[in-house]
């Protein structure tokens, strides 16, 4: 995970509402029951993911039937969880596995097959505690995993070399071949580039880093590969094209292992204000989720700001913080350029 001016979001607690689950309307429909958007960005769940919390980092089982999505309160980080039992959503609560305040756990990723879970944490390799002072201190990044279980998923493991090494990994992303795409930042710099590594009889490669067309910068991370390997998704900071701060980018890839020039993914995606670094598709391409801290217009706040409406606006989205936004990803083919056919 890259830490670009993280804000500290100020709240009490970790959730959509701090009331009781009959509180929590009841939600029978894919996707929280949420009207699916057209071509233009619309706020996903508002009042249920994206709270006024700074959120981000949405995952969700092949058949859309678990979302899990991470959020950011001061130096806690955790990754959140709803699941659709009984034909009806459960309310948004902290995953088990992300329940020590003392862990920084971000970024989930569900393989396309929905049989491994994958997300990013600083824990000890050896499952104890960490120092007083590494908590809330975002360095040691490593790269973990669960199975799937019966009845969820399994305690956690650290994915391990060659993909986890003494560098900074985040922001797992696979295909499905079992090839894993990630970031790494070398540890002390604030370059960071994007790398995969193939699973051959259930055993991972060297890790390799991407060619310049990828890595077009010094600082590029946090890339999600389509399950086929034909597009990779990736935030960029620095290029010349930029809208402002990091932008999402696409890269096309071919059948010879050729990448496109990186694309802009224009401006109903990016913003100047920055905040776009979490991007996401889902296992049947029909929408693309992706984080941004884009801000209601001017024109929807009062008049008149008081006290009430300043803590209204401390528990609502697009107040600053990161909010979940979702698209109909049909414009993505239309980005694709000649010699880069599906």
């Amino acid at each position: 995970m890259k830490t670009l001016s993280l804000p500290i979001a100020i709240a009490i607690a970790i959730g959509c509402s701090t009331g009781t689950d009959s509180d929590f309307p009841t939600l029978t429909d894919e996707y929280l029951g949420q009207t699916p958007p057209g071509d233009e960005p619309e706020l996903f769940a508002p009042g249920i993911v994206s709270t006024g919390i700074y959120t981000r980092d949405i995952a969700m089982t092949p058949d859309a039937d678990e979302i899990y999505y991470g959020v950011s309160i001061g130096p806690f980080t955790a990754i959140m969880q709803t699941r659709l039992e009984d034909g009806r959503w459960t309310k948004p609560e902290v995953a088990p596995f992300s329940a020590n305040p003392g862990y920084m756990n971000l970024e989930p990723h569900i393989s396309p097959d929905g049989q491994r879970f994958f997300f990013l944490s600083n824990r000890p390799a050896d499952g104890g505690e960490l120092e007083p002072e590494q908590v809330g201190n975002w360095v040691n990044q490593d790269i973990w995993v669960m199975d799937r279980i019966a009845d969820g998923w399994g305690e956690p493991y650290n994915l391990g070399p060659p993909v986890n090494s003494s560098d900074e990994e985040y922001f797992p992303s696979v295909t499905r071949d079992g090839t894993i795409y990630f970031s790494r930042q070398p540890s002390g710099s604030q370059e960071s580039y994007i790398y995969r590594s193939r699973l051959v009889d259930g055993v991972y490669q060297e890790a390799e880093m991407l060619p310049p067309r990828v890595n077009s910068t010094a600082l590029q991370f946090n890339a999600f590969i389509a399950p086929d390997e034909s597009y990779l998704i990736l935030s960029v900071f620095g290029r010349g094209d930029s809208m402002g701060s990091a932008d999402y980018y696409i890269v096309f890839r071919n059948e010879q292992d050729a990448w496109s020039e990186p694309i802009n993914m224009g401006e109903a995606i990016n913003t100047p204000g920055g905040g776009e670094w979490s991007p996401f598709v889902t296992r049947d391409g029909k929408y693309f989720f992706f984080m941004s801290s884009r801000r209601r217009p001017l024109e929807s706040f009062p008049e008149t700001l008081t006290a009430e409406s300043l803590r209204e606006a401390h528990k609502s989205p697009q107040n600053g913080n990161a909010d979940i936004y979702w698209i109909d990803a049909a414009f993505i083919d239309g980005l694709r350029p000649l010699g880069f056919a599906r």
